[in-house]
């Protein structure tokens, strides 16, 4: 009896060893399978602060063309586009008919009240007659007067409308559109084409109010273009707002010559240099804090010894800084070397 119990407590005793063997393996593997936890690195960068600068600058701002008149054709009596006598980018002058339109109906209108108003004309002749035989009352001669006079606009109005039957150009310019064809049905009031006239241009564009100050109206601006690389078109100073908009900006439009040989087009980006200087406080960092292109710019911004990437907006460049329009503020740090071995939230230590 004492053998089993010697025999039972041994088996146990080898079973949980077996357990405790087995336990310990699986720590060990477990230990082995985990991930080794990479040391944290911070990588060397050179940075450089965000400096705001009180600069003498030339007042050059970029802008956009309109064209100096754009118009639309539209009908003035509704029908059928009997003629379309132009094509799209005809040049066209004031006056020009572009369209006709058909007007039989109104033709048979104009017969209508025109047969209608001779009735009208005799009998207010007979009941004249009448009257002055005391044959009739004043009141139904006033009546049939009355009657023509309205026959008489009316036959007026039908005339104007088989005149206005004949749409023509508002102003002289280029068809940039056309929007209806040759046969088909037009309410009154429809659009058939649109005309821009280039002959000059207006350049559109906003100055800050340290800027606004420094504009007259009048005031001769030099325009270019990188279309155009040398050439100067002569502007003028033509409107300033009064009031500034939400982003306390005022808008400005420049009239200026156009060139049949170097024509501008409506759209274009262009420079217009007011020939003066203005002194403006300006954000300023390195050129080489840039991560990408100076249309898509960006930099790297040191935070606790950690960079986050931002798109900033550029403006001009100044020796080796370069102005910053938006996406900075004063006193925070960039990195300036070092770049390409960054992501988005590494670890740097700033080197001297």
């Amino acid at each position: 009896m004492k053998r089993k119990h010697i025999i039972g407590i041994i088996a146990v005793i080898i079973v949980v060893l077996i357990i405790v063997r087995l336990v310990s393996n699986k720590k060990t593997l477990n230990e082995k399978e985990a991930p080794t936890q990479d040391s944290v690195v911070n990588i060397p960068v050179k940075v450089a602060a965000v400096k705001e600068e009180l600069k003498e600058i030339n007042l050059i701002k970029t802008g956009s063309l309109a064209p100096f008149k754009e118009a639309s054709v539209l009908t003035t009596v509704g029908g059928t586009i009997k003629q379309l006598r132009f094509e799209l980018g005809d040049h066209v002058t004031e006056g020009q008919v572009l369209a006709v339109m058909d007007t039989r109906l109104m033709q048979l209108d104009l017969q209508k009240a025109e047969t209608n108003a001779a009735k009208l004309q005799r009998d207010l002749q007979n009941y004249t007659e009448l009257l002055a035989g005391e044959a009739a009352t004043q009141e139904k001669v006033n009546e049939i007067r009355q009657n023509y006079l309205d026959a008489s606009n009316q036959v007026s109005q039908v005339k104007k409308q088989i005149a206005d039957a004949l749409v023509k150009a508002p102003t002289s310019g280029t068809v940039a559109k056309k929007l209806l064809e040759q046969g088909v049905f037009a309410n009154a009031g429809a659009e058939i084409a649109t005309i821009v006239n280039l002959s000059q241009v207006k350049v559109q564009l906003n100055l800050t109010e340290a800027e606004v100050y420094q504009a007259t109206q009048g005031q001769q601006v030099k325009i270019t273009t990188d279309v155009y690389p040398g050439q100067v078109f002569n502007g003028k100073i033509t409107f300033i707002s009064p009031q500034a908009d939400e982003t306390h900006n005022y808008k400005v439009e420049i009239l200026a010559d156009n060139n049949e040989k170097a024509l501008l087009r409506s759209g274009t980006f262009v420079y217009a240099d007011f020939s003066r200087k203005t002194q403006q406080n300006i954000l300023l960092i390195p050129r080489e804090a840039l991560t990408e292109s100076i249309k898509d710019a960006s930099v790297y911004v040191v935070e606790n010894n950690v960079v986050h990437q931002k798109p900033i907006k550029t403006g001009m460049e100044l020796n080796n800084l370069i102005q910053v329009m938006s996406g900075l503020k004063a006193g925070e740090v960039v990195v300036t070397s070092g770049q390409i071995n960054l992501k988005e939230g590494s670890r740097v230590s700033v080197s001297k």
